[in-house]
C-alpha cells in the first residue's frame, strides 16, 4: 500500500522526506528537531482533563494528569520517546492528555534521564523506580489498576519495566506499545531497517546513532533484556498487551517480533500493523485520518486491558 497522502504530504511539509543529511546531527540538533517536530503537531487547544501538575517522584521530573471526577480510576505511568536521547513532559503533552481523557485514568509522564549525558541504564533506571513507587503508593494516583505505555523509545523502556515487574513479582494490568523499538542488537537483521531505511521520517541510520548514544557504556547489554525486550530470557507471565506498528517505520518488524513472543508465551495480545502510516503517527492523529483511526483504535484496545 502507498503511503497514507494525508501523512506524505505532512513529511514533505516538514521536510522528513528525504535521505539522511550529508553531515549527521548532533545528539543536540537530534533533541532539537524532536522538540520541534512534536511541538508543531501539538493539538490546539489542548485537550482539557480534570487536572495537570507537574512534579516529582523518587527525584524524576513528572507531569500528572488526572481526569474529572472522583472514585478509583486506572493509572498509567508513560515513558516518551525520542530515541532515548530527546523528547520530554512537554512533546508527549497531547499524547498524555488524551490517555488521560480517552481511558478516564491518571496518567503519570516521566521525564527519565537522556543519553548522552546518561546513557544506559539511567534512564530505564529512573522509569522502574517511578513505577515502583507509584505501585506501591497506588491510591495515592488512581487507585485501581497499574499500567505501563510508551511510544518508540518509550515503547522500549515500557516493556522492559514489564519485565523487571513480572520478575519482582509485582503487578502490573496491561502494557500499551507504540511502535516500539525492541532490539537493540547489533545482531538485528529486520527485514524492515532495510525496507524503510530512509524516506519515512525516522531512518535506520538514526537508529543506529541511537543505538551507539544509548549504549555507550554498556554496547554488550544490547544483547539482552532490558535493552533489547525481544531478546529476554523468557516472555512467559508477561501482562497482557497492545502493540501498533507502522507499514513504513524500520521498527516496524522487531515490534511485530514482540508481539508474536509475547503470544509465543500465551500473552494476551492485540497485535496491529497499520497500512500507510509511518514512525511517530500517534503524534500525526489531528493531520492524518488514517493516524487518528489507528490511534483511537489502539488506546481504545488498550482501555479494554486496563478494566478486564
Amino acid at each position: 500500500m502507498a503511503m497514507d497522502p494525508e501523512i506524505a504530504a505532512l513529511l514533505t511539509e516538514l521536510g522528513l522526506d528525504g535521505p539522511e543529511p550529508a553531515e549527521p546531527p548532533t545528539a543536540a540538533e537530534m533533541r532539537n528537531a524532536t522538540r520541534a517536530f512534536a511541538l508543531a503537531l501539538a493539538t490546539t487547544p489542548p485537550i482539557e482533563v480534570g487536572a495537570v501538575a507537574d512534579d516529582r517522584i523518587t527525584g524524576v521530573p513528572v507531569r500528572i494528569y488526572r481526569p474529572e471526577g472522583e472514585g478509583a480510576v486506572p493509572t498509567v505511568v508513560h515513558f516518551h520517546g525520542g530515541g532515548f536521547v530527546g523528547g520530554d513532559l512537554d512533546t508527549h503533552d497531547g499524547i498524555c492528555r488524551r490517555l488521560c481523557r480517552d481511558l478516564t485514568a491518571v496518567v503519570v509522564s516521566v521525564a527519565y534521564r537522556l543519553a548522552p549525558e546518561f546513557p544506559f541504564p539511567a534512564g530505564f533506571d529512573d522509569c522502574v523506580a517511578v513505577t515502583s513507587h507509584i505501585c506501591d503508593h497506588i491510591t495515592d494516583y488512581g487507585g485501581g489498576n497499574l499500567a505501563v505505555a510508551g511510544d518508540s523509545a518509550g515503547g522500549n523502556l515500557a516493556a522492559g519495566v514489564a519485565l523487571a515487574f513480572r520478575d519482582e513479582g509485582r503487578p502490573l494490568a496491561a502494557q500499551f506499545l507504540a511502535y516500539p523499538g525492541t532490539d537493540l542488537s547489533d545482531k538485528a537483521d529486520h527485514r524492515s531497517l532495510t525496507e524503510n531505511a530512509d524516506g519515512y521520517a525516522l531512518t535506520t541510520a538514526e537508529i543506529n546513532r541511537i543505538k551507539r548514544l544509548y549504549l555507550t557504556d554498556l554496547p554488550a547489554a544490547a544483547d539482552g533484556a532490558p535493552a533489547s525486550p525481544l531478546r529476554a530470557d523468557s516472555h512467559e507471565g508477561l501482562p497482557p498487551a497492545v502493540i501498533g506498528c507502522a507499514e513504513f517505520d524500520p521498527l516496524r518488524d522487531e515490534g511485530l517480533a514482540y508481539a508474536d513472543a509475547l503470544l509465543a508465551a500465551d500473552v494476551v495480545v492485540d497485535k496491529h500493523v497499520f497500512p500507510g502510516l509511518v514512525h511517530g503517527f500517534l503524534h500525526l492523529a489531528g493531520r492524518s485520518q488514517a493516524a487518528e483511526a489507528a490511534t483511537a483504535r489502539l488506546i481504545g484496545e488498550f482501555g479494554e486491558l486496563l478494566r478486564a
